[in-house]
């Protein structure tokens, strides 16, 4: 009699959790408490960031490795660099809003090379590859093309004007990825301003583990 209660009660229990959870498939996931949605500007077209609401959702395969080599897969500083900001996901977004209000003194640049930039990236990014800022890459007339065609940057390689130079949001593929912080070193040794710098140390990874919406890098 007592055993037949007990499986009866289990079997109650598991038919409770099982109802609850499938309640739980389908609550809304938003960005924050009263935050559902972000609308930001991608090459020229109004999109949406949002979550996945799917309950079930999981991570890409691409970002489910837990142990890359290191090197070079050695995990980040919270602190890259004196004066450069280390910024989350909702900072991100509030960038990304600024510059679909019409603030031209904004770029959120994805460092990673193309090939990864196509698999998904963050809406309203461009994609700068961390070869193009490199020293050791790219020649100095390139570079300079890029200062000062995409961030404002006066002046020559001799004697650079920053003083109306873009505020760069920077990231790459996470916590263990070196690419937007070899781009910012290098861009701090060329004399950028480093309260001018903000760096997105969760990437693509951890932009990817909250479910946010990507679009495919042009």
């Amino acid at each position: 009699m007592i055993r037949a209660m007990t499986v009866s009660l289990v079997a109650a229990s598991f038919a409770f959790s099982a109802s609850v959870f499938a309640k739980d498939e389908n609550k809304p996931v938003g960005i924050s408490k009263d935050v559902m949605s972000v609308e930001v500007i991608n090459h020229g077209t109004k999109t949406k960031i949002t979550r996945n609401q799917n309950n079930k959702n999981m991570i890409k395969q691409d970002f489910a490795k837990t142990s890359r080599p290191c090197p070079p897969f050695c995990i980040q500083p919270m602190v890259l660099a004196p004066g450069v900001e280390t910024i989350a996901e909702l900072e991100v977004m509030d960038y990304l809003t600024k510059m679909a209000n019409g603030d031209k003194n904004i770029l959120v640049i994805d460092s990673r090379t193309p090939d990864w930039t196509k698999k998904g990236t963050i809406p309203g990014s461009i994609n700068i590859p961390w070869t193009k800022l490199n020293a050791s890459k790219a020649d100095p007339i390139s570079i300079g093309d890029i200062m000062e065609e995409k961030f404002n940057v006066g002046g020559d390689d001799d004697n650079r004007d920053f003083s109306k130079a873009k505020t760069l949001v920077m990231f790459c593929n996470g916590m263990w990825c070196g690419q937007s912080p070899n781009n910012i070193k290098s861009l701090l040794k060329m004399g950028y301003p480093a309260n001018k710098i903000k760096w997105y140390r969760g990437g693509m990874q951890d932009w990817e583990v909250l479910g946010l919406s990507t679009v495919s890098g042009k």
